[in-house]
C-alpha cells in the first residue's frame, strides 16, 4: 500500500521556547507564508511529507504554493524563507536553543526543552 503525500496525516505541533506565547493556526498559518515575522522560523525538508502535511495542516497550501509564496518574499527583499533541518529532532533542538524561534515536529518527537504552541490534526 503507498501513500501520497496528500494522504499523508500526522500528528504535528508547532513548538516554541518555553517562555513563547500559544499561537492560534492564523498565527501560525501568517508566520509560515511570511504575512507576519515572528523570530526564527525553522521548516522541515522540503520533499519531505512531514513538510507538505504541515503546510496543508495549518496553511491550507500546497507545497508548490508554499514554494511560490516564499520565492516572491525573499526575491522582494521581505524576509528570508524558514530555515530547513534534516528532522524533528533538529528542529527541536534549534528552538530549544532560541527563545525567538519557531518550528514545528511530530507530536512524538516532543520533549520538556521546548513548548508546544500549537496542536495540529
Amino acid at each position: 500500500m503507498s501513500f501520497s503525500s496528500f494522504s499523508f496525516a500526522a500528528d504535528l505541533v508547532v513548538i516554541g521556547h518555553p517562555s513563547a506565547e500559544t499561537l492560534t493556526k492564523n498565527q501560525v498559518a501568517d508566520i509560515y507564508l511570511g504575512k507576519t515575522s515572528s523570530g526564527t522560523l525553522y521548516d522541515l525538508p522540503e520533499g519531505s511529507d512531514l513538510y507538505a502535511s504541515f503546510y496543508d495542516q495549518a496553511a491550507g497550501r500546497n507545497v508548490s504554493q508554499v514554494k511560490s509564496t516564499w520565492a516572491r518574499i525573499v526575491f522582494s527583499g521581505q524576509a528570508q524563507a524558514p530555515k530547513q533541518l534534516n528532522d524533528s529532532n533538529a528542529v527541536r533542538s534549534a528552538v530549544a536553543e532560541n527563545p525567538n524561534a519557531i518550528g514545528y515536529i511530530e507530536k512524538s518527537a516532543l520533549d520538556d526543552s521546548v513548548k508546544v504552541l500549537l496542536e495540529l490534526n
